[in-house]
């Protein structure tokens, strides 16, 4: 097995022209906790991917389409083509969340944070090291300057986000990185898995606090349990759903 997957994060600038939004719709019954809201109308979340930096990652808007309401996840640069985005779709943002700390992923939260008026939430706090030091990533890529991050909340495993009617668990899955977190939802069958899982690939653990051991972990005995049918967006790329990578990705099988 090859230890370094191509797609993975933090790879090859490769960007050309900006590619055009495509928007996403799940569905499912609205809850609170693990509750049923009976009587409740349907949870209906889009999501439009705005592919943002050199590394074309995907930074997601996603909303509930009977509030308006919803978050954007990974806003790792081109703040203005972020907002952009929000003003198209008419959608009410209430935080910003972040799955890991690299660059790509975090580096314009900072700028979209003072420029939104809201809070981010995520990672887990062991990617502290990484959001100190969004400046010097930046500059060592040679990107547009970014702003070093506090989040307003650090996340944990078992912790939950809302994103417009629906709660999203919290899964620490380090390897990829120390502190990356995964947002899970059981009633929409929908993953936001950052940069651990991609469609055919994995993760790189080659970076600075790399873990290869504790990625397989993660996705063998956190993701994979939630079952063939959960659909994920990844970092990188296409999504796909679980079954699929558990039957077909490379990097799944024995090390």
């Amino acid at each position: 097995m090859r230890r370094h997957p191509g797609r993975s994060g933090l790879g090859r600038c490769t960007r050309g022209a900006a590619q055009p939004l495509t928007t996403t719709q799940f569905a499912g019954p609205r809850r609170q906790g693990a509750a049923l809201l009976s009587g409740e109308p349907a949870v209906s979340l889009k999501a439009a991917i705005i592919p943002v930096t050199p590394f074309e990652q995907n930074c997601a808007l996603l909303w509930d389409d009977v509030t308006m309401e919803g978050v954007v996840v990974d806003p790792g640069g081109d703040v203005p083509r972020i907002r952009q985005a929000i003003a198209q779709h008419g959608v009410t943002v209430t935080a910003i969340l972040i799955t890991h700390g690299h660059m790509d992923h975090a580096g314009g939260a900072g700028e979209l944070r003072a420029a939104l008026g809201v809070p981010v939430e995520g990672p887990h706090t062991a990617d502290r090291m990484l959001l100190d030091n969004l400046a010097k990533q930046a500059s060592a890529y040679g990107l547009p300057p970014a702003r070093d991050l506090v989040p307003d909340r650090w996340l944990a495993e078992g912790d939950t986000v809302r994103i417009g009617g629906d709660e999203f668990a919290v899964l620490h899955c380090p390897g990829h990185a120390p502190g990356h977190v995964v947002f899970v939802s059981t009633a929409l069958k929908l993953a936001i898995v950052g940069d651990v899982l991609f469609r055919g690939s994995i993760g790189r653990t080659d970076f600075p606090y790399g873990d290869h051991a504790a990625l397989l972990d993660a996705i063998h005995n956190k993701l994979m349990p939630l079952g063939d049918d959960m659909r994920f967006l990844c970092g990188h790329g296409p999504g796909s759903d679980f079954g699929t990578e558990r039957r077909s990705n490379p990097f799944l099988g024995p090390d």
